[in-house]
């Protein structure tokens, strides 16, 4: 049987329509097929004739069943071929998807490495490109510098050849003999030359390097023995004067060291060895002379000054805490970053703290430098060797007075930091505050004569806590010399406080801080600013 004598093959209720009747033909042919087989048995012979005939329809009615069984037959035949189509169908149509991935994936894989292999000829050939301008750079560098060196040993030969000849009456020249002085690039020192001078104006040097000339001579001497250099065969040491005046200079003016080179005629390099030899020096020789923490009498007379402004009593110091701006450091960046400073200034900023307690001329007594930024004051504090001291007893029965940032211990004295304050709360506070400024105009006065500590330094993080202990150092010596400071480099302070999770601490120092606010109110030593 061929598929297109077949009605519709798609048709699928068609073919189960004609399926059951097919099977319904079949059955009914059969069962009147057994019903006349069993009739002609039950009739006997005696109905031969008439059986005859009726038999003589029975293989047509037999015919026809068996048709139909053809019929259906052919059609489950031609749905098992249709079924084994569509199968091989499916097979090939998958067979062709994989064939077309597989050919997109090869020309990837080709395209991808194609364009691999032309971006490293591109590489290689630029690498190429900048290693012969390297080489040739050099090369030019090379050949200058022997055309110099040889004009310059010619022209110091030709010189020592007339010295000898005049001395020696002519001869073979006197510059026989003599060592060969290393090649170095000739800078111009002028502008320091005409500082070095007696007729030099005091205001502009003391405007140059933040002191007088006493002072700075005053410096020289104790640092001679410390940063002093020999001459070799090879060139003249630096003077102890131009070494000390390029460390004042760069932290007086916070310029990059290649304007520092420009002043001073040495090279960049040099000037940035010599910064940190003299700031080590002045931390290892200065710093225990002139920043230390008061003995019995000096405490005894800080006690008085403090008193006398604050009518506070016991009083040995103010303390306060600043940030020195860095560049981003390459490890522990998080710890370094200062939340508020980028807040206000909407500029990514990152820091270092500088805790100090001065005294009543804004000297400083103690200092601790180089916690990171992140941490707030009171963290700080408890990080500091005078937190240590205190812990060890050292600061028993005297106050250092603090903002709020700080916490109320039983040696540190702050405001009180509650909303709706009393008269006699407020007084207090009117008070802390005198003491407190006191710090903060030292600070003020030490950044702004030290520029380098308003701006992000070139000098490595490790290094940072010499540079700015020595510029503590230097502060102090100036304040006790009378060094006063230029109006133009006045200086606001922009610290933010951070009350901190613990504000108080101490039973006995809460007690204590209300008798000091009510014996101020009422012996009339507070002010009413307040009302």
């Amino acid at each position: 049987m061929k598929l297109a004598s077949l009605p519709n093959p798609e048709d699928l209720s068609y073919i189960l329509t004609l399926l059951q009747s097919s099977m319904n033909e079949a059955a009914s042919a059969t069962t009147a097929t057994s019903t006349k087989r069993r009739r002609r048995k039950e009739n006997g012979g005696d109905r031969g004739g008439g059986g005859g005939g009726r038999d003589a329809a029975s293989p047509g009615e037999e015919d026809g069943g068996g048709g139909r069984k053809k019929e259906l037959k052919g059609v489950l035949a031609s749905l098992l071929l249709l079924d084994e189509q569509e199968k091989r169908d499916g097979e090939e149509s998958q067979r062709a998807s994989r064939e077309e991935k597989q050919l997109f994936e090869t020309n990837h894989k080709k395209k991808t490495k194609a364009m691999l292999d032309y971006y490293s000829n591109i590489e290689e050939y630029y690498t190429e490109v900048e290693e012969q301008d390297r080489v040739r750079r050099k090369k030019g560098r090379s050949l200058a510098g022997a055309v110099a060196g040889a004009v310059a040993c010619e022209a110091e030969s030709g010189r020592k050849g007339e010295k000898g000849a005049k001395k020696g009456g002519g001869g073979d020249g006197g510059g026989a003999g003599q060592p060969r002085r290393l090649w170095v690039k000739e800078r111009s020192n002028a502008w320091w030359d005409e500082c070095n001078t007696p007729g030099f104006p005091e205001e502009e040097f003391k405007k140059a390097f933040r002191m007088g000339r006493s002072t700075f001579d005053m410096i020289c001497e104790e640092l001679n023995s410390a940063i002093a250099k020999e001459d070799t065969t090879l060139r003249s040491a630096i003077p102890v004067r131009q070494r000390v005046a390029v460390c004042l200079w760069r932290l007086a003016t916070g310029e990059p060291l290649r304007l520092v080179s420009k002043k001073f005629g040495l090279g960049i390099s040099t000037c940035h060895k010599l910064v940190l030899e003299v700031c080590t020096a002045i931390r290892t020789v200065l710093m225990p002379r002139y920043l230390q923490w008061p003995d019995e009498d000096k405490a005894r007379k800080i006690k008085d000054e403090y008193e006398s402004i604050s009518g506070i009593p016991n009083v040995v110091g103010s303390m306060y805490t600043t940030h020195i701006p860095i560049i981003a450091p390459k490890i522990s960046v998080a710890a370094y970053f200062n939340k508020r400073h980028t807040e206000r200034n909407q500029k990514t900023s990152y820091s270092i703290t500088l805790q100090g307690v001065v005294d009543p001329r804004g000297v400083f007594t103690d200092v601790c430098i180089g916690w990171p930024g992140s941490m707030p004051d009171d963290q700080v504090l408890e990080k500091s060797a005078l937190y240590q001291r205190a812990q060890g007893g050292l600061l028993k029965g005297v106050w250092i007075v603090g903002n709020s940032g700080y916490p109320l211990l039983d040696w540190v004295l702050v405001p009180y930091t509650q909303q709706n304050l009393t008269w006699t709360q407020h007084a207090f506070n009117e008070k802390i505050g005198d003491v407190q400024k006191v710090a903060k105009d030292a600070f003020a006065r030490l950044k702004a004569r030290w520029s380098c500590l308003q701006k992000r330094t070139e000098v490595k993080l490790q290094d940072l806590p010499v540079v700015l202990g020595a510029c503590c150092v230097l502060h102090n010596i100036c304040e006790m010399r009378g060094e006063g400071i230029d109006l133009e480099l006045g200086l606001e302070l922009l610290d933010d406080e951070m009350v901190p999770e613990v504000p108080l601490k101490s039973m006995s120092s809460m007690k204590a801080r209300d008798a000091i606010a009510h014996n101020l109110l009422h012996h009339g030593l507070a002010g009413t600013s307040f009302l």
